[in-house]
């Protein structure tokens, strides 16, 4: 986009956010007009159709920090300039040369004084894009290839960015000259440069505008990518996927794609590190007396674990190997922490068999250390 377009369009007002908006609440505006407006919400709108592109276009400078200082500086000369120049004199004297605002708004906005230059193409990085895909428990711990529909504001494919109807195409601004600025008195002594009204600072007027971007050269393109997410990728991981997002316009690169990964919790396993947790329920006598149980792993046969006897409540183990995938390979461990099970309901023999317990242990108490540290 040229630079007299961000002069005079509000990107603020397109998003209804205010100047000092935080980024959080720019993407959150984007997200809920790129929604309501989107074509495959409004098939046949094209009201709906053109609040998509000027969300669009909005948001890919007030997302990106440099644009955004860059609009915002370019907003705010023109506002001073447009505002008029009563009180300004010319820095010199007789003899001097003459100043003229258009000089230094020439060289903002790529005009020059006393002509006008017709502007050629130039080459734009594209837009940076950014999406959202929740994945499994498991895919986060292996990595996964996912298909994302992707859909941004590009190049119009009819017209091939023109904004022209094919076989047609667009001519040079007569007022302008191609130069996409205008010269006219401001008032006091400084001749003005703004915007040519006729091409809207483009340079160009469409004469016969493409019928698919009306004119715009840009348009909504839909694609399918097949990304790779990588083994450990943890929740809430925002992955750079460089030159996958928006098509450059006249031979510029392709912006970056950022996804933001949610994983879905897995009902037995948890995470930490490269590590993977689990919690085992297991029985008084297995702890006090010993015993050889089995443990599920995420993707593969259970393992054999051996539990000491005397072993307390709560203690973690570790089955080696049997974790998450290493971005620098291998695999991280299974930990895993015995948890003992008091049954709810005793059949008599059980019962008997726990008061017998009950009767061996005599009268000392697991509490009587804490006891005698109180007093």
């Amino acid at each position: 986009m040229a630079a007299s377009d961000w002069a005079t369009k509000d990107f603020y007002k397109v998003l209804g956010v205010k100047k000092d908006a935080s980024q959080d609440e720019i993407k959150k505006a984007y997200r809920k007009l790129a929604r309501e407006n989107h074509p495959d919400s409004n098939p046949g709108n094209g009201a709906a159709e053109e609040r998509f592109k000027g969300v669009s276009e909005a948001y890919a400078v007030l997302s990106s920090k440099d644009k955004r200082k860059e609009y915002d500086e370019q907003r705010s000369m023109f506002g001073q300039f447009r505002g008029g120049n009563a009180g300004f004199r010319p820095p010199g004297g007789p003899g001097q040369p003459d100043f003229d605002v258009s000089d230094l708004l020439g060289g903002l906005f790529g005009g020059g004084r006393g002509r006008a230059r017709q502007r050629q193409p130039q080459a734009r990085k594209g837009d940076d894009l950014e999406t959202e895909a929740s994945i499994t428990f498991q895919q986060a711990v292996e990595g996964a290839t996912l298909p994302l529909r992707m859909t941004s504001d590009e190049a119009c494919a009819n017209c091939h960015g023109t904004g022209a109807r094919p076989g047609t195409v667009p001519k040079v601004c007569t007022k302008c000259q191609g130069s996409g600025m205008q010269t006219g008195a401001a008032g006091g002594v400084f001749a003005m440069t703004e915007p040519c009204d006729q091409c809207r600072g483009r340079g160009l007027v469409v004469e016969h505008p493409c019928e698919v971007c009306r004119g715009s050269g840009r348009a909504p393109s839909s694609r399918t990518l097949n990304v790779r997410v990588p083994a450990g990728v943890k929740d809430g991981q925002r992955i750079r996927l460089k030159g996958k997002g928006g098509k450059g316009d006249a031979g510029g690169p392709a912006g970056d794609l950022f996804l933001v990964v949610h994983v879905e919790p897995h009902r037995l396993f948890g995470r930490k590190g490269d590590h993977l947790t689990i919690t085992v329920p297991v029985a008084f006598d297995e702890l006090a007396l010993g015993a050889q149980i089995q443990v599920p792993t995420l993707d593969g046969p259970p393992v054999r674990l051996k539990i000491p006897a005397g072993t307390p409540n709560g203690r973690t183990f570790r089955a080696g190997g049997k974790g998450a995938v290493r971005n620098a390979g291998g695999r991280g461990d299974l930990l895993v922490t015995v948890e003992v099970q008091v049954p709810t309901e005793l059949t008599d023999q059980a019962k008997a068999a726990v008061e017998t317990l009950r009767d061996a242990r005599g009268a000392t108490s697991p509490r009587d250390d804490l006891l005698e540290v109180a007093t």
